[in-house]
């Protein structure tokens, strides 16, 4: 899961970010409210924990120019402030939850789960079974293990991997561009290798086979699992 956060107390910001990676957590940061919009509006993000308190772009601006641009994922607001009016406000304009400062980390860690849980209904295993791939009569995405199973075998996944295979198996048939796989899989603030998605493409074609992942010229790739083979594949590096 990726979150942004955007906070500008530096040593909260330290200190959440490493636990929140330690939680398997994607994790980027921002210090003020204009570079949290932006963010926000460039990136795709599971949650955003969204301090009040920001320089350059109050918090409760920020939330309500994400709400105005139609970013419904859950937006957590960290705030010093108790007024119960602000919080009032702030749940008008879209917040789905709140959390004083300060705060215990395992509080805001069950927080964000529940917020999760409510917008993405959590799934054991996403499977499909493909007729149009030789050789393959089931395909699962264990969830839980964050390991495919084909034809009920287990193939061990990295964690790149499965956060690619997840973004794949939880839309199957929608087509995703090389720059939204990326945000998917790494940190906006790594050194991306511009091969890195064809490297993990032919990762997961060489377990489910090159027809299970078709790439659309001009456009990124697609998952073509469910028994639908209407659009053909492009040869490697067509795109």
């Amino acid at each position: 899961m990726k979150i942004l956060l955007v906070e500008d107390e530096p040593l909260l910001v330290e200190n959440l970010t490493q636990r929140f990676k330690t939680s398997g957590f994607i994790v980027d940061t921002a210090y003020d409210g204009e570079e949290g919009l932006y963010l926000a509006l460039e990136h795709q993000y599971d949650l955003i924990v969204l301090d009040l308190g920001l320089p350059k772009l109050p918090g409760l601006v920020v939330l309500e120019k994400l709400r105005e641009a139609n970013i419904s994922i859950p937006i957590l607001i960290l705030t010093a402030r108790n007024s119960w009016q602000e919080r009032v406000e702030g749940l008008k304009k879209g917040a789905d939850d709140y959390l004083g400062k300060p705060f215990h980390f395992e509080e805001l860690l069950a927080r964000i789960e529940a917020l999760v849980k409510r917008h993405l209904p959590k799934r054991d295993a996403i499977c499909f079974s493909p007729k149009h791939i030789a050789g393959l009569d089931s395909v699962c995405l264990d969830t839980q293990s964050k390991s495919l199973l084909i034809n009920q075998q287990p193939q061990v996944l990295t964690v790149t991997e499965y956060r690619l295979a997840y973004a794949f198996f939880s839309r199957p048939q929608q087509v995703f561009s090389k720059q939204v796989l990326l945000d998917k899989i790494s940190e906006s603030n790594d050194e991306k290798e511009s091969n890195i998605i064809e490297v993990y493409i032919r990762r997961l074609r060489s377990y489910l086979g090159k027809e299970a992942i078709l790439t659309q010229r001009g456009q990124g790739y697609r998952l073509t699992l469910a028994d639908d083979n209407s659009i053909p594949a492009q040869e490697e590096g067509s795109e």
